[in-house]
């Protein structure tokens, strides 16, 4: 039966972005932000409506509206993949020039998620956004697991690029293995050189690579501060294959997970009390504010 469109979750997807660059021959020197389209899919797969939450400030900017608009309305948000999480954010300095990151795509990630977990609405992070959730909550990164951590595995082939898998390991009594019962071993994408080195407060680890031992999927526990569902895969579950040489885990209990999450908090419709201090790292919100978008 057909959803009708007042039913149908309302699921924000963050920002992609390309900084304003004078040599690009469309939209020149104009800063883009973006969707990636299998992720959109991925959503709207399950009948969700997907709206891109786009960053509200900038040399552009106009008008009242927040982020804190977005996580009001919206039902819940998906963290996407894409560039490097800047090591300041967390606390360290740049081990090369390639790993620099995105600051600015930083504070804009910090300052998303610090609206979504105030407003009691489900987060989920995929690659990159596993690793931004992570540092938001106080947690620390590999800048390159395959420098800093001893005897890893290839986790990102640019070649390849999703073509690239490796196996990992169910964490017997979490929720991921509930999701899937009998499953102790999986095959998943890697696409990623960054990696959880130290993991956040309140947070469990609920899979881990297998069997270098880097993390691939967390979750808040249940109740941890009174806040709502956050949960993050290393890998892209929406890029999942049922068919082929290479069979990898199945995108759909995760996926359903986080809806049903979402309906959960939609049915609730408490308030949430706003600007706790010292759950999101430094204050995400306040300094996306003071930041330009630009490098």
């Amino acid at each position: 039966m057909t959803q009708s469109v007042a039913s149908r979750l309302k699921i924000g997807l963050s920002a992609c972005f390309q900084h304003a660059d004078p040599s690009r021959s469309l939209f020149t020197n104009k800063t883009l932000q973006y969707v990636e389209q299998s992720i959109a899919h991925w959503l709207m797969s399950a009948g969700a409506l997907v709206v891109m939450v786009p960053c509200p400030t900038g040399e552009t900017a106009r008008g009242d509206t927040s982020l804190a608009h977005y996580a009001e309305w919206l039902d819940g948000v998906v963290m996407h993949g894409g560039a490097d999480v800047w090591p300041g954010t967390y606390g360290e300095v740049p081990l090369r020039d390639a790993w620099m990151g995105d600051r600015v795509r930083d504070l804009y990630d910090l300052a998303v998620v610090e609206a979504f977990e105030q407003a009691g609405k489900p987060v989920f992070g995929v690659c990159r956004g596993l690793q931004l959730i992570n540092v938001a909550f106080g947690g620390t990164l590999y800048q390159d697991i395959e420098t800093q951590h001893p005897n890893a595995l290839q986790h990102r082939d640019p070649i390849s690029y999703d073509q690239n898998f490796h196996d990992i390991e169910v964490v017997e009594g979490t929720r991921l293995s509930k999701l899937y019962p009998g499953v102790t071993h999986a095959r998943v994408n890697s696409i990623h050189h960054q990696g959880i080195k130290h993991l956040a407060p309140g947070f469990d680890v609920e899979a881990w690579s297998y069997p270098d031992h880097v993390p691939e999927a967390i979750r808040r526990r249940p109740g941890e501060g009174g806040r709502g569902y956050i949960a993050a895969t290393q890998w892209h579950p929406e890029f999942h294959q049922g068919n082929g040489p290479v069979h990898t885990m199945d995108d759909t209990a995760i996926l359903h997970d986080f809806l049903n999450a979402c309906l959960m908090a939609r049915s609730q419709r408490r308030p949430h009390p706003r600007g706790l201090p010292g759950k999101v790292r430094d204050r995400a919100s306040r300094l996306l504010r003071q930041a330009l978008l630009r490098h």
